[in-house]
């Protein structure tokens, strides 16, 4: 671990203690969508509410409908610091752990502290104001998370250099999305709602393009929904959550028939995106020195397509087909195991029912489906 990870795991690590105050996080694709708005609306309805919030540090960028949200709420001055010939403003941490508000207003989670500051990060002084037993309400684009960095440079060409630690949405009680489409966004830019005009036509054939932005929506609402998540699993009884679909896939070592199973699970998969699992059970009479080389190629095959369609390929020895298949289900907390369409005789149907109700059995006492597919 390098100095500059071992001082995030500190700040991290000191504000999982107990005593810790809230922490809200609103995030968005980008900017202009409507952050900064809705802190100082909430602001103002807790002010109404007669709860003693303060604003730490707002940044309107000069846009007329945000700032005239500053109106009667209550501001602590910024600190004014003499960095490179330049009188610039930072946020004042120890007037606002002075003053202890109940709740406070931090914009720019990722913003870089001027040289000389206590801290070289915001997100480091929100932590010491969390530490302090201060809510905090934050507000940080989707492209300042650490571990999706790459992914932004590929979508808009441009690396980040300012961001923050993924642990530390982690920390956060509550993370909202702050959403709007493409074409709404394009438009609030514009009508000069974002930038000033003079930057709006730069913006638009740089990073304001509708593939852009569009991919930008999707990692913002796909890190809210991770963030959902783990909220839910963390603070709701496992008896009480709504279970994640979870498929489980199960092939034999006829070719077409695993093809099929395969690929119609994986479809479902991506419709509910959904977990899934491809099963293989391998009877004694289907042990390396029993099966035809052709259907061990084909199996090999076959499970190899399934990884390349996302799945988990499992394979278990056993001597009863269904009883590997409970246990796997169980195991893996599936919600829906597919099939392929038995091509077996009536007489063989026969001998297997009791087989066959016993799976149906304890499938149905666990809440498990069973698809059969064609």
């Amino acid at each position: 671990m390098d100095t500059k990870e071992a001082s995030v795991q500190h700040f991290l690590e000191l504000a999982n203690r107990s005593g810790r105050g809230k922490f809200k996080i609103y995030i968005g694709m980008s900017a202009g969508v409507g952050k900064t708005y809705r802190m100082l609306q909430e602001a103002h309805a807790m002010l109404r509410n007669g709860i003693n919030v303060q604003i730490g540090y707002i940044e309107t960028h000069g846009r007329t409908e945000t700032h005239a949200l500053l109106d009667g709420l209550p501001q602590i001055p910024r600190r004014q610091v003499f960095y490179k010939g330049k009188m610039l403003e930072e946020m004042d941490l120890s007037a606002i752990l002075l003053l202890a508000p109940d709740w406070v207003v931090v914009d720019e989670l990722a913003h870089t502290n001027i040289p000389g500051s206590k801290n070289e990060k915001r997100w480091q002084d929100v932590v010491d104001l969390l530490n302090a037993g201060i809510n905090v309400i934050s507000a940080v684009n989707i492209q300042h998370i650490e571990s999706i960095n790459l992914e932004v440079k590929s979508i808009t060409g441009v690396e980040v250099t300012e961001r923050i630690p993924d642990l530390l949405l982690k920390m956060a009680n509550e993370v909202v999305n702050i959403d709007l489409t493409a074409d709404e966004l394009i438009t609030r830019l514009k009508e000069g709602k974002i930038y000033d005009r003079s930057k709006v036509e730069n913006a638009l054939s740089n990073f304001f393009q509708a593939d852009k932005i569009l991919q930008l929506r999707e990692l913002a609402l796909k890190e809210v929904a991770t963030q959902v998540e783990r909220k839910v699993e963390t603070e709701i009884p496992r008896s009480l959550q709504m279970r994640h679909e979870t498929f489980l896939a199960c092939i034999s070592s006829n070719d077409e028939a695993a093809k099929k199973v395969i690929r119609k699970t994986a479809r479902l998969a991506t419709y509910y995106h959904a977990d899934w699992y491809v099963l293989y059970v391998q009877t004694p009479r289907e042990s390396a020195n029993k099966i035809a080389l052709a259907s061990q190629r084909h199996l090999i095959n076959n499970l190899k397509l399934a990884t390349e369609l996302g799945a988990e390929v499992l394979q278990v020895q056993h001597s009863s087909i269904s009883t590997a298949i409970i246990d796997t289900a169980l195991a893996k907390q599936v919600t829906t195991i597919c099939m392929g369409k038995p091509h077996i005789s009536l007489f063989r149907i026969i001998l297997r029912t009791n087989l066959f109700n016993q799976l149906l059995k304890t499938l149905s006492s666990n809440d498990i489906d069973i698809i059969i597919l064609s």
